[in-house]
């Protein structure tokens, strides 16, 4: 069965665990804002591993930015870190466009 074949109510509750997350409502802490400053990207990143350490779905999220190819801060890693764990963004940039 392809994801179009499945009915509307099954694919709103693929994403369900996000609702269990302990980062909901910190945006702020696990998407940089522009020009953001390496020392204030340590903090940010810091403050938000501490809120995944924590967190009940944090497995799953990891998984879910992996899988996804996602930016920013998700299941206690960075982009930088699941770049090096192998991960690749669909569009990298910055330092890890140079890496590749």
């Amino acid at each position: 069965m392809s994801t179009i074949d499945l009915p509307i109510d099954r694919l709103s509750t693929d994403d369900e665990w996000m609702r269990s997350g302990s980062c909901r409502g910190l945006t702020h802490l696990f998407f940089p804002p522009a020009a953001e400053r390496p020392q204030a990207r340590e903090r940010r990143e810091a403050a938000a591993k501490q809120v995944c350490a924590g967190c009940s779905v944090s497995t799953t999220c990891q998984s879910f930015a992996r899988d996804n190819h996602e930016y920013g801060f998700w299941g206690g890693e960075s982009e930088d870190e699941r770049h090096a764990a192998g991960y690749r963004l669909i569009a990298p940039i910055g330092v890890r466009a140079r890496a590749s």
